[in-house]
């Protein structure tokens, strides 16, 4: 609950500083217009979309920009070796797992000409990833949780098709690569830079990160719809 609420607390500064940047242009070039957008589809796992797209930014500025958060289910990894890596050399109990992804992007997106469409965009910026996987041993009495939280950097293309005045329907395709982020379970956590918490003997950062599924070079495939106010 608390690296939701602090990723929802960056999420609201980066809209914050937009909307304010947005009400500077408003009062001297004219007023920046709002898309809002949901999306289904893949993207390191299943899942949806909400973004704000605020564009018209300034005359001379060609870029729009987008904040977006996503909610993505997924596979958290291997449970057989989570449990090496994380608590007891135990093979009792049948495993359980689920695995979900709190996503949060900005991006900047170009206009293209490209197949006579009247909006398609060229698509990069930042993204932050708060990964748990849930790992449940039923009759083995034990259950945990292993989470991350990255940072990372995506780009794609992204294209609108008018349905009506104000509505279009969008499709989305790109990549996305996310960072070594350090990962914790139960009372052990391991690091990229090599530093273990409780880790245990033999086993190291690489062996969990092999272990567990957290993003690393994530595809995403989406597509849904926009409303312009």
């Amino acid at each position: 609950m608390r690296a939701i609420t602090a990723s929802a607390v960056l999420l609201a500064i980066m809209l914050g500083g937009l909307t304010f940047a947005g009400d500077g242009v408003a009062s001297g070039e004219g007023k920046p217009s709002l898309t809002g957008s949901l999306l289904l589809g893949y993207s390191g796992g299943a899942g949806a979309q909400a973004g704000l797209i605020i564009s018209d930014i300034a005359p001379s500025f060609p870029f729009a920009a987008r904040l977006g958060i996503g909610y993505l289910m997924t596979d958290p990894g291997k449970p057989a070796e989570a449990r090496i890596n994380f608590i007891n050399d135990a093979t009792n109990g049948t495993p359980q797992e689920s695995g979900h992804i709190w996503d949060f992007r900005l991006d900047f997106m170009y206009p293209l000409q490209l197949l006579d469409q009247r909006r398609i965009y060229a698509v990069g910026g930042s993204r932050h990833s708060r990964f748990t996987g849930t790992f449940n041993y039923v009759g083995g009495n034990e259950k945990f949780d292993i989470t991350s939280n990255q940072w990372g950097a995506g780009v794609g293309l992204e294209t609108y098709f008018s349905i009506s005045r104000r509505t279009e329907l969008v499709l989305t395709a790109g990549v996305d690569k996310y960072f070594r982020s350090t990962l914790s379970g139960h009372d052990t956590s391991y690091s990229p830079d090599g530093e273990a918490v409780n880790g245990r003997d033999g086993y190291d950062y690489d062996s969990a990160d092999d272990a567990i599924n957290q993003p690393k070079l994530e595809a995403r495939l989406m597509m849904g719809f926009a409303y312009s106010f």
